[in-house]
């Protein structure tokens, strides 16, 4: 235990659409639950990771950087890391885990804040991406096709598996409804009502095939995840969530039409790190920025063969509450909100807490997946309660 990381504390503000309370705010209101969740104090934390850090040029998707928060609290930090340049959102928390196994830190702030629909609101605090004739960068393999938008590029992963595989839009639409169903009891959840079938077919389509329900929303929001080393569990009051293994890839745009999402490379890759298989998985936390992803990464992980998750999915039972395998028990991002990739780790530690409430899936969990991204970067964590 005592060279391993563990899940100790967890956090998260408010969620709302174009909220007033600044991103520092909310983060702080979100470390502070986190700190009492955990049983522990400032003067504790000696550590601080986030993703993608501050973002000068794009403030409402990335507001705040390690060293923001680190100045505001006062905290005297041995460690931090704060940077886009990494395997995707919950990659923080995966290099966090190795900095308390590797005795740099023993107690790490993990946070996320996003701020994308106030800073809409406010385009005079948190001006909008310039657009310029010329394009540079990541957005030189999609802009000249039309395919800026993350739901442009991911669509046409979709289209192929509905040419390839078959996958129907009833089959997708399981992802939305399972997502709604599961907000609709999480008080903390900007979506309040299930969603039927008919709603979400008659629905105006985005990029096809994807509708309005496929697609996430721009939300306010701040969650905060504490890593603490095993040596270290004496000082928490909460039960400790392991890090049992993670993982992560990298798909380059630059490196022509990948054939298959960084998913699927990092879910093969985190059964390498550890004893634990898909059979002994209790509950996965999906990321689904757009209702395709979700089923890149049930593939990916092997709880069912390449083009086969739409049948996985057809009917929605195996992946209800009560199902075979419950998927994104909060609601995921096209029901909770778009919080990046940190809810996932978020709420695979609340269901195996068990503290769930309405949502909480039967029996006991005690092995959970989450995960974030999916298209050109993906990240996964294995989490365990020993």
């Amino acid at each position: 235990m005592a060279r391993e990381a563990y899940i100790t504390g967890i956090g998260m503000s408010e969620v709302g659409v174009r909220l007033t309370r600044s991103p520092l705010a909310l983060t702080v209101d979100a470390v502070r639950e986190a700190i009492a969740d955990a049983g522990l104090t400032l003067d504790q934390i000696d550590g601080v990771a986030t993703y993608p850090g501050k973002m000068q040029i794009f403030l409402g998707f990335s507001p705040l950087g390690a060293d923001d928060l680190i100045e505001t609290l006062g905290l005297k930090t041995r460690w931090h890391i704060g940077a886009a340049e990494m395997t995707a959102q919950l990659g923080a928390i995966a290099e966090a885990a190795n900095a308390v196994k590797a005795g740099l830190a023993r107690h790490v702030i993990c946070f996320r804040t996003v701020y994308e629909a106030a800073a809409l609101a406010r385009p005079e605090e948190f001006p909008a991406l310039e657009r310029r004739k010329d394009v540079s960068g990541n957005s030189q393999w999609v802009s000249p096709f039309g395919a800026f938008s993350a739901a442009n590029w991911t669509a046409q992963f979709a289209m192929r598996h509905m040419k390839r595989y078959g996958l129907t839009r009833e089959q997708l639409a399981q992802v939305a409804l399972n997502d709604h169903a599961n907000a609709a009891i999480n008080p903390r959840a900007i979506v309040k009502k299930p969603l039927t079938m008919d709603e979400y077919m008659a629905a105006r389509l985005i990029s096809t095939p994807f509708c309005l329900y496929d697609c996430d929303r721009f939300t306010d929001c701040s969650t905060v995840i504490i890593v603490s080393a095993g040596d270290a569990l004496g000082e928490v009051k909460t039960t400790p969530i392991r890090i049992a293994a993670s993982a992560g890839s990298v798909e380059r745009y630059s490196w022509d039409q990948a054939e298959w999402a960084s998913a699927y490379p990092t879910g093969r890759d985190l059964w390498k790190n550890t004893d634990y298989g898909p059979d002994d998985v209790d509950t996965v936390q999906l990321y689904d920025g757009f209702a395709f992803q979700p089923i890149t990464w049930l593939e990916g992980l092997g709880f069912c063969g390449v083009g086969e998750g739409g049948q996985f999915l057809e009917g929605g039972t195996r992946i209800a509450r009560d199902g075979a395998l419950p998927m994104n028990t909060g609601g995921g991002q096209l029901g909770w909100g778009r919080l990046h990739g940190f809810g996932f780790a978020f709420e695979g530690v609340v269901q195996l807490r068990g503290e769930g409430g309405a949502r909480q899936i039967p029996g006991d969990p005690k092995v959970a997946v989450a995960t974030s991204g999916g298209g050109p970067m993906a990240a996964a964590l294995l989490l365990a309660k020993d």
